[in-house]
């Protein structure tokens, strides 16, 4: 079941949710819109899934960064989100959907027990300038069902605070 804008902040002022910093006019009816932080990876260079891929480290300018099609881009969230009791659903917004933008395609779903800023993969069909802190997805909440058997406390990339490269590389040596 998924979370209302007033039991976010229920649960926001309980410390059942924690987004950090916490801004009540980025909520919306079921979701808390996050922000971009300031910081992109773009890959250089075609992937391959054994190797540690090679890309650049780009900060985003107050004039913002033109994204461009054909490349993929890592970015995080402004906000640190998490729960140890609720599951987390990172998704797009439909106006920046509207943009030709492609967020978070593969991996929305966030681990309870993690707080954290989330990592972000972008994709447009055309060019387009983004901004730091401009308004980019959004975030769901959902409660569990079942008994709760662990968090994920000690998950691989949990502890990083700006948007992370893929380590399934590791993974095939």
């Amino acid at each position: 079941m998924i979370l209302t804008k007033l039991e976010i902040i229920k649960q926001v002022r309980k410390n059942r949710i924690k987004i950090q910093p916490f801004n009540e006019e980025l909520l919306n009816p079921n979701s808390y819109n996050y922000r971009l932080a300031d910081q992109l990876i773009e890959f250089d260079t075609d992937l391959d899934a054994k190797e540690k891929p090679k890309f650049r480290k780009i900060i985003i300018p107050e004039s913002g960064y033109i994204l461009k099609p054909g490349k993929l881009y890592l970015a995080s969230t402004y906000e640190k989100i998490g729960s140890d009791n609720f599951v987390t659903q990172l998704i797009g917004r439909s106006s920046m959907g509207r943009l030709g933008l492609f967020l978070q395609i593969t991996a929305p779903l966030g681990h309870v027990g993690t707080f954290h800023s989330w990592t972000l993969e972008l994709k447009v069909v055309q060019p387009l300038r983004v901004y730091p802190l401009m308004k980019i997805g959004q975030v769901t909440f959902w409660k569990i069902k079942g008994r709760k058997t662990r968090t994920y406390k000690n998950g691989e990339y949990k502890q990083f605070q700006s948007a992370q490269i893929s380590k399934f590389y590791k993974e095939l040596k």
